[in-house]
C-alpha cells in the first residue's frame, strides 16, 4: 500500500517508536492522526507534521471509539493503524517486598495487550467497510511486540507476557481479516532509546548478566541506533 494521501492512526504517537513511525507515515503522504494518553503531547506532535493529535486511553473502549471518530471526520476512513502505545515495569514477580502487586501486572496487561486488541478490532470494523483499493487491499494494521515477547528478562514479568499476548494475536487475527484485504501484521523490535525505556531502573538497563555473549549489552550499548533504525524502516516498509 502506498501510504500517499491515505488515512493514518499511530497509536502512543507522541513520543519513541511512535513518533517517529507518525514522522515517517507523513513524509510518505499520509494524513496521520496520533493518539495518545497526553493528550497535550499528541497535539504537539501532530502539530510538526501536519496532522491531527487526539487524547486517547487505548485500554478504553469508550476513549478509543470518540478517538477514531475524531480521526475520521478530519481525514476521511482509516486505511493504516500502527499500535505503539505501551507501558512498562520493572518489577520482580516477588520483590524485596513481597509479592508484585496485582494491578500493576494487570495495568500492563491493559494497556499492551487489551489496548492493542481494542484499537485492532474498532479499526477493522471500519475498514472491512471501505472500498478495495486497486490491490484489492482494504487496509493495513501492525503492532508492536517486543524481544521481550521471546527473551524476556527478570522484571520483566508483566511487560513480556502482554507482548508475548502480542505475538500470539497477530497470525490469527491476519487469518480472519485476510478474506477482507486487510493485513495485519507485528514488529518484535530490540533494545533501543525511547522514554519507556530511560524510564525504567538503571539496573533494569543494564545488561544482562545471565547469558554470555551478553545479548542485552549488544543491543543496549552497540546497536541502539541500528535498532531503531531497523524498527522505523520495519514499520514503514510493512506498510507498503
Amino acid at each position: 500500500m502506498d501510504p500517499g494521501d491515505h488515512a493514518a492512526v499511530v497509536t502512543g504517537g507522541a513520543s519513541g517508536l511512535g513518533e517517529e513511525t507518525a514522522i515517517r507515515l507523513a513524509r510518505a503522504g499520509a494524513k496521520v492522526a496520533v493518539f495518545d494518553l497526553n493528550g497535550e503531547a499528541a497535539r504537539k506532535a501532530a502539530s510538526t507534521i501536519g496532522g491531527i493529535g487526539i487524547e486517547c486511553d487505548v485500554s478504553d473502549p469508550d476513549s478509543t471509539t470518540t478517538a477514531f471518530k475524531q480521526a475520521r471526520e478530519k481525514h476521511g476512513p482509516t486505511r493504516i493503524v500502527v499500535n505503539c502505545a505501551g507501558i512498562g515495569t520493572a518489577k520482580r514477580i516477588v520483590g524485596r517486598d513481597g509479592p508484585m502487586p496485582l494491578n500493576e501486572f494487570q495495568q500492563v496487561i491493559s494497556v499492551n495487550l487489551i489496548g492493542t486488541f481494542n484499537v485492532m478490532r474498532l479499526a477493522a470494523a471500519e475498514m472491512t467497510t471501505l472500498d478495495t483499493l486497486d490491490d484489492n487491499e482494504r487496509g493495513v494494521i501492525i503492532s508492536t511486540a517486543s524481544i521481550a515477547a521471546f527473551e524476556g528478562q527478570i522484571g520483566q514479568a508483566a511487560y513480556a507476557a502482554s507482548k508475548g499476548g502480542v505475538v500470539a494475536l497477530t497470525v490469527p487475527a491476519a487469518r480472519e481479516f485476510a478474506q477482507f484485504g486487510i493485513r495485519v501484521m507485528a514488529i518484535a523490535s530490540g533494545l533501543f532509546g525511547t522514554p519507556m525505556l530511560r524510564g525504567l531502573p538503571r539496573e533494569a538497563q543494564e545488561v544482562s548478566r545471565l547469558l554470555f555473549p551478553s545479548r542485552a549489552s549488544l543491543g543496549a550499548r552497540r546497536n541502539t541506533l541500528t535498532w531503531s533504525c531497523i524498527a522505523f524502516k520495519t514499520l514503514i516498509s510493512m506498510v507498503r
